[in-house]
């Protein structure tokens, strides 16, 4: 993990924001309404509901903020050597403990309520009961004020470090402070570090970004280390000692000879030589800053030969810049670099790897088929071929130049017309004509167009003088007759169609309003009429017979005994297929198809005596197999009575927005907003 891993926690709340978020989300979350006249069970599981939700809801903000910070064990060695440095690994770990510790204090606190929960006897005592789980939950969560206030404080600062990688190519810039190195990182990355002419301006370790090779590179700036024991050092000194023993880096160590830091020279080649342990499996590249001030070969004998003598150690190169003229600097970026990536070779060469795959790498040689010399050929266009020189008159004019002359940089645009390629070159730039002598040059395109005009033209003198467009206006006068027939029948059939329509408007249609008519109405109107209804009559007859018929023995295949007025065998449908709508023949009222509902919650006919039998036991073998149906039916229902659910439909929140987070405190004044 890099430290842009560890930037991805989320806020921690103080403990009273803490509580408000689990309380309002236990109100929001579960039911509100509850009456002491409830089933007991169901107040009980009113009030275990709510604790337990309490409990999931501390458990769950809990484990979220435990799980999002680090182990130390689990990170890369620098960063948790950095985190024990910034933040101090004992105190770290006793605050994720603590938190730890709390979770589980509430699960059981939880664990202890809900038991005694189960033999509340009053909704009193239940919700005493749910008050007091409630309440030692919040007294745990209170006194974890200091654990999450160091947290906050830990997660913001870490959000604030740099974005180092541990495992990238780096370059690791240490030395005395006020030596150069912070300027160095701003003339090779596009880092923006402090530069000011006292010592530990770099307070923290600064990164910056470069490329080398198409491959990008960190750049870390250390804060200036001092020549003391360990023990003693700082915060700001302890974090350049981290990086340089954790992070594989070319290390960059600067020196300023002019001793304008501050420091001696023999001071800083007895630092050098103090944290040489540290550069050990690291290419070492030592840095002559400020050499427009004072260069190697100024130096006095004394402090040559103590310079000399870290030249002269293994795995150290030498080199001398100025920030200031920036001579060397980037001879000193490119040779770093380079050292960094012959190293790394060099590692994974003789690494465990290598051996694996090393039997299985074949590099192939073509053999020779002859003993003829065969020596590369280049054309002699090519070698003679003239360099491109800007400065030259009579070098080959580019685009380029041909826009700068005509001064039109930003709306210069290619004339295709160069490269076409003609017969005569003084043709490219002609505009082509579209007309020419009155006459479209498109038509003249074809090179005989002239003799098939003529062609065309005999051929049409050919014609006339042969009679062929004597018959014309007798070929017109047909068109014309078939023209006439066509829009006749058109017309006919435009004027059916307006007869259809015209008649289904003005055909008769049954109000909605009309009631139902009897038989010996409907007779008596047919008669009236001049019609006779006698074949209606009969056939009504015939009918209604067949219906009673029918209900009969329906009636009977249920077992169910129904009374049936006997005047429902003259009774006969309105019309053929209609078989619900009933029509007395003597003009009695028809009789009431209503049902009423019966003792035992079943519906019957109206007319019907109360059945034999039970409707609710229906199906089952005996009043044992009864009761346990009963008996299942109520055990369904158990697991909605554990969280206070009156059935299958109660799914409502009914206090969305708990009053007592939005109500404020209550002053002087009306209460009615209460």
């Amino acid at each position: 993990m890099s430290t842009s891993g560890l930037k991805a926690i989320a806020p921690v709340p103080t403990a009273a924001d803490f509580l408000d978020i689990v309380l309002s989300r236990t109100q929001r979350k579960t039911p509100t309404v509850i009456h002491k006249n409830f089933k007991i069970s169901r107040i009980r599981n009113f009030y275990m509901r709510k604790v337990k939700f309490t409990q999931d809801s501390f458990d769950e903000k809990l484990g979220a903020i435990l799980s999002e910070f680090p182990m130390l064990d689990d990170l890369h060695p620098f960063l948790a050597s950095l985190m024990n440095v910034l933040y101090d690994k004992n105190h770290y770990k006793l605050a994720l403990g603590q938190l730890r510790t709390a979770r589980h204090l509430i699960d059981h606190v939880a664990k202890d309520y809900v038991r005694l929960l189960k033999f509340g006897d009053s909704l009193y005592r239940c919700k005493q009961l749910k008050t007091a789980a409630l309440g030692r939950m919040a007294t745990i969560m209170r006194r974890q004020k200091d654990p999450l206030a160091y947290l906050e404080q830990v997660r913001q600062h870490i959000s604030r470090l740099p974005a180092i990688d541990p495992n990238t190519r780096t370059l690791l810039i240490c030395g005395y402070p006020n030596v150069g190195k912070s300027s160095f990182i701003n003339k090779v990355t596009r880092a923006d570090v402090d530069v000011q002419p006292y010592a530990f301006t770099t307070k923290s370790l600064f990164i910056g970004h470069l490329d080398y090779k198409y491959l990008r590179w960190q750049v870390i700036d250390t804060p200036g280390i001092l020549d003391h024991p360990l023990e003693e050092m700082n915060t700001i000194e302890m974090q350049s000692i981290t990086a340089l023993a954790h992070l594989k880096s070319c290390v960059l160590y600067f020196m300023d000879l002019s001793e304008q830091c501050g420091y001696t020279v023999e001071a800083q080649c007895k630092l050098f030589h103090s944290i040489k342990p540290l550069f050990t499996g690291k290419p070492v590249m030592l840095v002559i800053n400020k050499i427009d001030v004072m260069r190697l070969e100024d130096l006095t004998p004394e402090n040559r030969t103590l310079v000399q003598e870290i030249i002269d150690s293994e795995n150290v190169q030498c080199i001398q810049v100025s920030c200031h003229s920036e001579e060397g600097v980037m001879e000193l970026k490119n040779k770093a670099c380079d050292a960094l990536l012959a190293h790394r070779v060099d590692a994974k060469l003789k690494g465990s790897k290598i051996n694996s795959v090393i039997n299985r790498i074949h590099v192939a040689q073509p053999v020779a088929r002859d003993d003829v010399v065969r020596t590369p050929f280049i054309p002699d266009v090519v070698t003679e071929r003239k360099k491109y020189d800007k400065s030259d008159p009579n070098r080959k004019k580019l685009l380029h130049d041909i826009e700068q002359e005509e001064d039109r940089e930003g709306i210069f645009s290619i004339n295709l017309k160069t490269n076409y390629l003609l017969a005569n070159d003084e043709w490219k730039f002609d505009i082509v004509p579209e007309i020419m002598n009155g006459k479209n040059v498109a038509d003249f395109i074809d090179p005989d167009i002239a003799e098939k005009l003529e062609a065309l033209e005999r051929e049409e003198d050919k014609l006339q003088a042969e009679g062929y467009y004597d018959s014309e206006e007798d070929m017109f006068d047909a068109e014309d007759e078939r023209e006439k027939v066509e829009a006749r029948k058109a017309l006919a059939h435009k004027i059916h169609s307006q007869s259809i329509k015209k008649s289904k408007k003005n055909q008769a249609r049954l109000p909605r309003t009309a009631g139902l008519r009897t038989l010996s109405e409907l007779s008596t109107e047919l008669k009236k009429a001049g019609y006779n209804p006698s074949s209606i009559e009969a056939r009504a007859g015939m009918l209604a017979k067949a219906q009673a018929t029918k209900r009969k023995r329906a009636e009977t295949d249920m077992d169910v005994d129904v009374d049936v007025d006997e005047d429902m065998d003259d009774a006969e449908p309105v019309a053929e297929g209609d078989e619900g709508e009933w029509m007395d023949v003597d003009g009695e009222e028809p009789p009431s198809r209503k049902r009423a509902k019966s003792d035992s919650g079943t519906f019957i006919a109206k007319s019907a005596r109360a059945p034999r039998t039970n409707r609710q036991l229906a199906g089952m073998r005996d009043d044992q197999q009864a009761s346990k149906a009963i008996r299942l039916r109520n055990l369904g229902q158990r697991e909605r009575n554990m969280h206070a659910k009156a059935g299958e439909s109660d799914r409502a929140i009914r206090v969305k927005k708990p009053k007592h987070l939005f109500a404020g405190k209550r002053k002087a004044g009306k209460t009615s907003r209460r």
